[in-house]
């Protein structure tokens, strides 16, 4: 049986694209945090980094006994937000902010984004 070079490319296309499908929806899955849970997070911002394809803040927040706990909180693409008016001087380091988030199941010191909101109380 001989295949014609047309088939054999449009066959070797639609291999790469179903392979490269698994990749980029396991890379969007929150499996990783509780979506049932919103915890949250009062501190002041120590970093927050503009990326794709996650925008990051990094963020100390004050724990038990005055010791200072990091936080590392996913946010959407650059691109994402930017639709929702954020730019890559919205946060800036030493602001301080509070953010709900769906925290990592595992317990780490980290979330994924629920809500935001500069923290006026504090100001």
């Amino acid at each position: 049986m001989k295949i014609s070079l047309p088939v054999l490319a449009l066959s070797a296309a639609a291999a790469v694209a179903i392979i490269g499908i698994a990749p980029a929806d396991a890379h969007h899955s929150f499996a990783l945090f509780d979506v049932t849970r919103t915890v949250e997070l009062e501190g002041t911002v120590k970093s927050f980094d503009w990326t794709n394809p996650h925008s990051w803040v990094r963020l100390e927040v004050t724990g038990p006994q005055n010791t200072t706990v990091e936080w590392l909180i996913e946010l959407p693409p650059a691109g994402v937000l930017a639709r929702e008016g954020w730019n890559r001087n919205f946060v800036k380091a030493g602001e301080r902010i509070v953010v709900h988030i769906n925290p990592l199941k595992s317990g780490g010191k980290a979330g994924s984004l629920a809500s935001f909101s500069f923290d006026d109380r504090l100001k």
